[in-house]
């Protein structure tokens, strides 16, 4: 399936702006980076292995939005992404769009973007501070559906015994992100 547009895209407006979703995959030293971006922000930022595989991936979490390829357009966020990854005490401030989660997927990563870089919490603990006492699997539900890794770190949620666990792009990819984080 090839999701590239060869094309230079236009400025779009209206209706077409928010239908369209312009990405870029770069290689960093946990894997490929996939950055999107719609009309209000950075939409996803997909790791993997394989670059077709992470295009599909998006295809998939914005059916019926125009997939438009772009590095220029992109390659300042992926550069602000490759510099998170190798130095997180930078920080990783995008402009966001979470709009395509429920109202309690936005509550969870809006506590995700508040755990400090170093820093990890559990699935019950932020399940607690979400009024959730027993929604430690709801929590864990709405790590997975976070299409914005690293921007959202979810990485930094861990199991009750402190290990990582659960990574929707593999708990190898979560290790090395916390390693790097605690380090600092």
């Amino acid at each position: 399936m090839n999701l590239t547009q060869t094309h230079t895209p236009a400025i779009a407006s209206g209706a077409a702006a928010l239908d369209t979703i312009t990405y870029a995959i770069a290689q960093s030293t946990i894997g490929k980076i996939l950055a999107a971006r719609g009309s209000l922000g950075v939409c996803a930022i997909l790791i993997g292995s394989d670059a077709e595989a992470l295009a599909q991936d998006l295809a998939s979490r914005f059916p019926g939005r125009m997939l438009v390829e772009d590095e220029t357009a992109l390659q300042d966020d992926l550069a602000a992404i490759t510099r998170f990854i190798e130095t997180p005490a930078a920080g990783l401030e995008l402009p966001l769009d979470i709009s395509h989660g429920t109202p309690f997927q936005q509550r969870v990563w809006a506590m995700l973007r508040a755990i400090p870089c170093g820093a990890t919490i559990t699935y019950t603990a932020l399940a607690q501070r979400l009024g959730q006492s027993n929604g430690a699997r709801a929590v864990a539900t709405a790590c997975a559906a976070n299409a914005i890794a690293l921007g959202i770190p979810c990485h930094r949620v861990v199991r009750a015994d402190g290990t990582p666990s659960g990574y929707r792009w593999g708990t190898e990819r979560k290790r090395a992100l916390l390693d790097r984080e605690i380090a600092i």
